[in-house]
């Protein structure tokens, strides 16, 4: 079975791809990975995402979900928040790790395996550009996981293709009790922000 970015070990070798990105008004300078989703670029969808939304306030807490080499949730620390970056591909939470210290970020930023998350921690605001490709069964049972995280009157927002299902996905949350209202469209990908009922 080939490597995808959500595998936990890619077996691909290891190179290092920089790239430099302006997100809300900071300049992050990241490296990404082979083996890595986004490798050597920043995707549309995360593109469309930082265009479309205002940052985190200062002092929020953030959850960035499927955090790849990092720069959601860089973007976010670098406007103040407070951040978890989880992911299940060990190289990605090296870079992110790297990013985050490369960027002075390390005091606002960590990278972890999801289970290193103490259970009982909630946060503010999960940001993400899911892992639509894990297939329905296995993004449904992650977002059932990481939404009830949030603390009240706390809010999700994820970037989805509207090809890959990002319309019936906002139909399914909320049909799960997680209203979910689209903030853009742009590009070909839907912006958006789930609560809880």
């Amino acid at each position: 079975m080939p490597d995808h970015y959500f595998s936990a070990d890619p077996s691909v070798p290891f190179t290092r791809t920089p790239v430099e990105v302006e997100v809300w008004g900071h300049r992050l300078r990241l490296d990404t990975g082979s083996g890595v989703f986004a490798n050597g670029r920043l995707d549309i969808g995360t593109a469309v995402l930082f265009r479309e939304t205002d940052p985190p306030a200062a002092g929020t807490r953030v959850l960035d979900l499927g955090c790849g080499y990092g720069v959601i949730g860089l973007a976010a620390a670098a406007a103040g928040a407070e951040v978890i970056g989880v992911d299940v591909n060990e190289r990605a939470l090296v870079l992110a790790h790297d990013n985050a210290a490369a960027n002075r970020q390390a005091e606002r930023f960590r990278a972890v395996l999801p289970d290193a998350v103490d259970p009982g921690e909630t946060f503010d605001e999960i940001w993400s550009n899911p892992p639509i490709r894990v297939g329905k069964a296995a993004l449904h049972d992650l977002l059932l996981t990481w939404l009830p995280r949030l603390a009240p009157g706390g809010r999700a927002v994820m970037v989805v293709g509207k090809n890959l299902g990002a319309d019936s996905l906002q139909r399914w949350l909320g049909e799960q009790g997680w209203p979910t209202t689209r903030l853009a469209s742009a590009k070909g990908f839907r912006v958006l922000e789930s609560r809880a009922a």
